[in-house]
């Protein structure tokens, strides 16, 4: 009753808060429509195994396994629901699923509806989704369901003393496939037995990421044998860290790939480089040949991108949270980020291994790029071990389908 009551209550503040904020308004809407994409495309008698995804990054961790039981089992069609426009907005025309629209908000009616309008012949919820209604209405289907990369920690609903009641839901999944030994610890503790450690399911995918990469020539062009610094997804507070230093730097090339590419945030960007500068979406051959600075300023570029930089700076870390560090490290550069990063296992592991740097503030920035840009021996290192830690963290989509295989 508490969690519905609270699902009730998001509802009608995402309804307000669509009349001024539009990803929300997108949210609502694709929500809304989700029901009447799902009787339109929805085929009686296929089986369907269904993923969920919070957002993009999540949707990439769940990729990997999609994309394998496609390959090996070519019988079952895919949904893909999602939470988030950023997810959705860029992944909608997925082709390697056969259904794609957003998740409608998990109140009880909506459950039932979904379930039985679906009939799913498994799902898949990843990392952080545990959507109570919907996961009991699998329950009681009788539907195997299944929590892929997640992972827990102490600090987690489930583990308070006010989490209780909420927490039973993690007995519904069949099996939880989780990143580490401390997940599955905390799990015990709650009677939830049904686990595997089989890491993060990104470091398969940037692998393949990383095999698949686009030849886009007009940043080969861009590039050139200049020493080429990228900075993926970043926020105005990191921009103010960075931009500086390129400004500074004439040997140096930027390629800024913004987490937000409004107009607006695209302006003031421009305005606070003294370099030349070129958008991607406007660069001829001659424009870009010429620039000091190219800015991305369309989606699906980036994992590609980072194959011509020397140095990866990844956004977030001054406010949000990092975003994908992986994408940058496989390609064997060094990753440097901010300090909001002790939750992300993955930047975790880079500083461990020194294929990762935080930096606080401007001092710490500058510094570290003088002696990557400075010491070519610690350049290559540190870009070899990156590339090292990727590499040996891989194979968790081996483990799951070792375990799933034999109920498909």
């Amino acid at each position: 009753m508490i969690y519905n009551s609270i699902i009730h209550l998001y509802s009608s503040a995402v309804k307000v808060a669509a009349l001024f904020n539009k990803k929300i308004a997108l949210m609502r809407k694709g929500e809304e429509e989700a029901f009447r994409i799902l009787e339109e495309k929805i085929v009686k008698g296929e089986k369907y195994l269904w993923f969920h995804a919070a957002s993009l990054g999540e949707f990439e961790q769940g990729r990997p396994l999609i994309e394998e039981i496609r390959k090996h089992y070519p019988q079952y069609k895919v949904l893909q629901t999602f939470f988030s426009p950023s997810g959705y907005e860029v992944r909608k025309d997925y082709k390697g699923a056969d259904i794609v629209c957003y998740l409608p908000i998990d109140t009880p009616r909506n459950a039932r509806r979904f379930i039985e309008l679906t009939q799913p012949y498994m799902a898949f919820f990843i990392k952080y989704e545990f959507w109570q209604n919907y996961l009991n209405e699998l329950y009681r289907h009788h539907i195997p369901t299944y929590s892929v990369s997640s992972i827990f920690r102490q600090d987690q609903i489930f583990f308070r003393w006010y989490g209780k009641g909420y927490s039973k839901i993690l007995h519904t999944f069949t099996h939880l496939f989780v990143q580490n030994n401390e997940s599955v610890n905390l799990l015990r503790k709650l009677g939830v037995n049904q686990t595997s450690i089989v890491g993060d399911t990104r470091f398969d995918r940037v692998i393949e990421i990383c095999r698949q990469a686009k030849e886009l020539p007009l940043v080969e062009k861009f590039k050139g044998d200049s020493f080429t610094f990228i900075a993926g997804s970043s926020w105005s507070p990191d921009e103010e860290i960075f931009i500086p230093y390129f400004n500074s730097h004439p040997e140096l090339k930027l390629i800024i790939a913004p987490h937000v590419i409004e107009e607006s945030h695209i302006k003031e960007i421009i305005e606070r480089i003294t370099r030349k500068t070129v958008r991607y979406t406007q660069a001829t051959e001659e424009t870009i040949a010429n620039a000091d600075c190219l800015i991305i300023d369309c989606f699906g570029l980036l994992s590609s991108i980072y194959r011509y930089g020397e140095i990866a700076y990844i956004g977030g870390g001054f406010g949000v949270g990092i975003h994908n560090v992986l994408e940058a490290a496989v390609y064997g550069m060094p990753v440097i980020f901010g300090p909001n990063n002790r939750k992300f296992r993955e930047a975790q592991g880079l500083l461990a291994c020194d294929g990762g740097f935080e930096i606080r503030g401007q001092k710490d920035f500058n510094e570290l790029v003088d002696r990557l840009i400075q010491n070519h021996d610690f350049l290559k290192e540190s870009g070899k071990l990156a590339d090292e830690f990727v590499r040996e963290n891989a194979g968790a989509l081996k483990k799951i389908m070792q375990t799933i295989g034999n109920k498909l």
